[in-house]
């Protein structure tokens, strides 16, 4: 496969401009998987850089499960306009929703959780490390272990995607920043279920 074709098939996978996807295939050998680490990790770059700014624009989405027993609504913000309409937005905004309707995370961040709840969720923890009979250091490894899964279950922006487990939805979102060039934040959901 020539340069350009691999540019191109990098582009057409990832949606990332073509200037970066050349500099990612040059910078990989003509690798494409290497490329799109690459491109992964200079996205992980990018969203950190936007993340101070100021998200004012945005979309409500909601999905209804077929069954007509789950349902969703969801606030996600962008920078503008422009961008809230695109493609890559919308797809986002699809996934998300179908994320929360499967996997029913309670909170956006793990920083969202509140201090009380982690704590009652870590004194059940402790209690049921205590009936194992291991050492004591052993046990805060265990409890530190749940509450760091615990984390990972109840924050919807920890957990993996539905769709692909390699990737968290934090870094779903840092994709879609990285093809949009903007800012974008999801500030809050509700999920119905009967």
């Amino acid at each position: 496969m020539s340069d350009l074709d691999n540019v191109k098939k990098l582009r057409e996978e990832t949606g990332i401009s073509l200037m970066e996807c050349k500099k990612a295939c040059e910078e990989a050998g003509g690798d494409i998987e290497v490329a799109k680490e690459i491109l992964r990790k200079r996205g992980q770059v990018m969203a950190a850089k936007k993340s101070e700014r100021i998200t004012g624009e945005g979309r409500v989405a909601s999905y209804i499960h077929q069954n007509g027993k789950i349902g969703v609504l969801l606030d996600v913000r962008c920078e503008s306009d422009f961008v809230a309409k695109s493609e890559d937005f919308q797809n986002l905004l699809k996934e998300i929703c179908l994320q929360i309707a499967a996997m029913n995370p309670m909170f956006v961040k793990a920083d969202d959780i509140p201090a009380d709840v982690l704590e009652k969720e870590k004194l059940i923890f402790i209690e049921q490390a205590k009936n194992s009979g291991k050492p004591n250091d052993i046990i805060e490894k265990m409890v530190q272990g749940k509450v760091d899964n615990y984390k990972k279950e109840v924050s919807l922006m920890l957990q993996p995607w539905i769709k692909d487990d390699s990737k968290t939805i934090d870094e779903m979102v840092k994709e879609c920043i990285a093809k949009t060039g903007e800012n974008i934040t999801i500030a809050r959901f509700t999920r119905y279920s009967l």
